[in-house]
């Protein structure tokens, strides 16, 4: 079992749960973070400190499209561990549905 990030991080990008990561595998992206399925310890301490409660357990059914998304930008996006501020318009987009296809950006975020 690994944890991965979800719809709803984006453009909330919350970054309570990199604080937490006692291994760091959380990656950032623009508007987005990943976990690096092959370097969680399945600890659980990210999930519950994500405020748009986008952080889900692999275990969960429906999200393997998440659990490749995760692993793919996790590869090529710069790590991050220090908290920040979240994205100016997370209070409005959290709970938006559909947000994969509206508004994911591949870009990298600028990490540490």
């Amino acid at each position: 079992m690994t944890y991965v990030v979800t719809d709803n991080c984006i453009r909330c990008k919350y970054t309570d749960c990199v604080e937490v990561c006692p291994v760091d595998c959380f990656y950032e992206g623009e508007n987005f973070l990943a976990i690096n399925p092959d370097e969680c310890i399945d600890c659980g301490v990210c999930e519950p400190e994500c405020p748009a409660e986008a952080i889900k357990p692999d275990t969960e059914p429906g999200l393997d499209e998440w659990l490749k998304l995760n692993a793919e930008y996790s590869q090529i996006w710069p790590n991050i561990t220090i908290k920040r501020d979240a994205m100016p318009e997370a209070k409005e987009m959290d709970g938006v549905s559909g947000k994969l296809a509206l508004y994911f950006s591949a870009e990298p975020g600028s990490g540490d």
